[in-house]
């Protein structure tokens, strides 16, 4: 059997064992291992074992993901987004679709402040879908808007998938949070149009009663409605005008989230624990599928799969639009099955190569994939973001009608997915300013 050989029955196996439900970072690891003592012996495998973790993991650039995921979970656990939820709910309820378009505009903010989609669509759904349902919208609506604008969490910077790609592919994570800027608020304000239209050809889709805002509602909105929009300036203006790097302003966010919470008597050491506590549980879990996967990419170079995969589909074309095409269907059907972040780790080693290749733009490629990603965020049959919200609602609204519900923007996310591919400039245009 060929090194060749052996690296596709790896792919393989991996795939199958992911499918069996089988933790990525785990499954990845053990092909890896296996594979690699298969093409030489176990010494050499061990060998990887011992030395390559703590190198890969101790990168200056992978610690920005876990002080942006302890910024985020600040946020959610100090509820720092009811303010401006509530000030977004008195000046765009007035429209059709009010409170959808206002959920959209939350999680667009709210997304910039965690850079975790997971995050975003927990801490909406619990304010946004049952404020929704009361005000006798479509249940389906109400929840496949939070599960959809969920998914900005991917494209709009401070993207922890943004920080790992740029890890891995060698690439500037400023450029990507720049690139990532204008096609987050492009998904956003596609998904707002799509609303107001759908509810002006069928009203009944967001009830009938008028949504009411008490006096204390606005008192509250204008006096919380400053921490959320404060924090996102701090953080994005510092990277986006070079006085500090993604990774310091990770800390410097997570610094700054803690201080606007004590400032506003919101957080005590049980919030705090809290917050700390699932930032370390993710970054755990995340490391654990980054160690995998550098594992996997090993594994994959010695056998000389990348190469003989990036020959199989330039020997077809080398054109631009098919080798998107390839990469969009490989997205579309593994992120049905596997999470954004394993299935980014997974690909990565495996398309690189043929980036590199075919000479395509890395940081837009990149805001390709990672849009690819926001869509496997929401399909069926996994659609990690529409089980967190069934989760977090305790079952009120089920699954047949979130998945119902993302229906529409899931062609909303296709068609923001041609313009950006079709439109380059959209996501290099603030990059090019800056660098």
């Amino acid at each position: 059997m060929s090194n060749l050989d052996i690296g596709i029955g790896g792919v393989v196996l991996a795939l199958v064992l992911i499918a069996l439900r089988v933790p990525v970072g785990l499954a990845l690891g053990l092909v890896s291992i296996g594979g690699i003592a298969l093409m030489f012996n176990m010494n050499v495998a061990w060998g990887m074992i011992s030395a390559t973790p703590f190198d890969y993991v101790g990168q200056w650039e992978l610690s920005a993901a876990p002080m942006f995921l302890l910024m985020g979970f600040l946020c959610s656990s100090t509820d720092m987004t009811r303010g401006l939820f509530l000030a977004l709910r008195i000046y765009l309820s007035r429209l059709p679709g009010g409170l959808a378009i206002t959920s959209v505009g939350a999680c667009a903010f709210f997304a910039a402040a965690s850079g975790s989609s997971v995050a975003t669509a927990s801490a909406m759904s619990r304010m946004a879908v049952p404020e929704m349902l009361k005000n006798g919208y479509d249940r389906g609506l109400a929840t496949g808007t939070i599960a959809a604008s969920g998914t900005l969490g991917s494209l709009i910077p401070p993207s922890v998938l943004l920080i790992l790609y740029g890890v891995y592919a060698q690439v500037s994570v400023g450029q990507l949070f720049m690139a990532g800027f204008l096609p987050g608020l492009l998904s956003a304000l596609i998904y707002m149009a799509m609303i107001i239209v759908r509810v002006k050809l069928k009203p009944e889709l967001a009830g009938s009663g008028k949504v009411v805002v008490t006096d204390e509602e606005r008192r509250e909105a204008m006096r919380d409605i400053w921490p959320l929009p404060t924090l996102i300036l701090l953080v994005l203006g510092g990277i986006f005008t070079g006085v500090f790097s993604p990774t310091e302003a990770g800390a410097l966010g997570a610094f700054f989230a803690a201080l606007i919470a004590l400032v506003r008597r919101k957080l005590n050491w049980k919030t705090f624990v809290e917050a700390v506590s699932q930032a370390m549980i993710s970054t755990a879990s995340i490391f654990i599928i980054l160690i995998g996967s550098l594992f996997f990419t090993r594994f994959l170079a010695l056998s000389g799969f990348p190469r003989a995969f990036s020959n199989a589909i330039l020997s077809v074309s080398d054109q631009t639009w098919w080798i998107l095409f390839a990469v969009a269907v490989i997205y579309l059907v593994l992120g049905m099955l596997i999470d954004s972040i394993g299935l980014l780790l997974l690909t990565l080693p495996i398309l690189v190569p043929m980036i590199d290749a075919s000479g395509i733009n890395a940081v837009w490629f990149g805001i390709i994939v990672i849009k690819l990603l926001e869509i496997g965020l929401i399909t069926p049959p996994i659609g990690l973001n529409v089980y967190m919200i069934n989760g977090a609602l305790k079952n009120a609204v089920t699954l047949p009608e979130i998945f119902r519900g993302i229906t529409w923007f899931l062609a909303m996310d296709l068609l923001t997915l041609l313009i950006l591919i079709a439109f380059p400039m959209i996501s290099l245009w603030l990059p090019s300013l800056a660098y």
